[in-house]
């Protein structure tokens, strides 16, 4: 069996196991900081992921096994086709975005930190706080899995990733679920292709932000279809 896989495969599931007791927002109000707020919770989470997710796999791929930043996905591979690929998405993501939001499901579930649909300046700062979350998320998924065991797997180390990834969305809207499967595929094909993980985080940060923001819209307005006429009483609640 090859060391580097057995290593990276059992130490996904106990980085999850830590970033879930220790990073949840109850641990941080019960034993962290009992006075903390539950937008500070949300920070804790999210800083905690980007530990977990990012700085530790990074730490042992490069420390422990002595491999390349490019080989492990922090190159900047075929960065031109990335920005394409990426450009070309945005109007997908925000007209699907907007579609979903309509749905009460996902008004109920998004933005996760309720604050962030109330207030624009708490909105800005939860997002900014995301991006620590992100680059960990994606990272131990299409970065650690992905290219940490890719030597054993080859090329389906796409779908090695992609499964857990996708039950890790278990409790989400039916529709999320669905799309969380081919999304951890299509995701870790393009970061394969491009032999980095960078382009992941913004087209999965820029998914959240979209979807929270069209949610927030239709939260403050009870704006609701997806015509013109919604559009419009949505952004009265800008």
């Amino acid at each position: 069996m090859d060391l580097q896989t057995v290593t990276v495969l059992t130490l996904a599931g106990l980085l999850l196991i830590v970033t879930f007791k220790l990073g949840s927002r109850d641990f941080f109000l019960e034993q962290v900081a009992p006075q903390g707020t539950r937008l500070q919770s949300w920070a804790w989470w999210f800083v905690v992921q980007g530990i977990t997710g990012f700085a530790i796999p990074v730490l042992i791929l490069m420390v422990g096994f002595r491999q390349r930043p490019a080989a492990i996905g922090l190159g900047l591979g075929d960065w031109k086709l990335a920005i394409i690929l990426f450009v070309l998405y945005l109007p997908i993501v925000i007209i699907g975005t907007w579609v979903l939001s309509d749905g009460q499901l996902f008004q109920a579930e998004y933005p996760h930190y309720r604050g962030a649909a109330e207030s624009w300046s708490v909105f800005a700062a939860y997002h900014a706080l995301f991006l620590f979350y992100w680059m960990g998320w994606e990272y131990l998924w299409r970065g650690f899995i992905l290219f940490g065991t890719a030597r054993t797997f080859g090329l389906h180390a796409i779908f090695v990733q992609a499964v857990p990834f996708a039950l890790m969305h278990m409790q989400k809207p039916t529709s999320e679920l669905l799309l969380s499967l081919v999304g951890g595929v299509v995701l870790g094909a393009l970061v394969w292709r491009c032999r980095a993980f960078w382009i992941a985080v913004p087209i999965h940060s820029v998914q959240m932000l979209a979807l929270d923001f069209w949610c927030s819209l239709r939260i403050r307005t009870g704006a609701s279809g997806f015509g013109i006429d919604a559009l419009r009483t949505a952004f009265t609640g800008i």
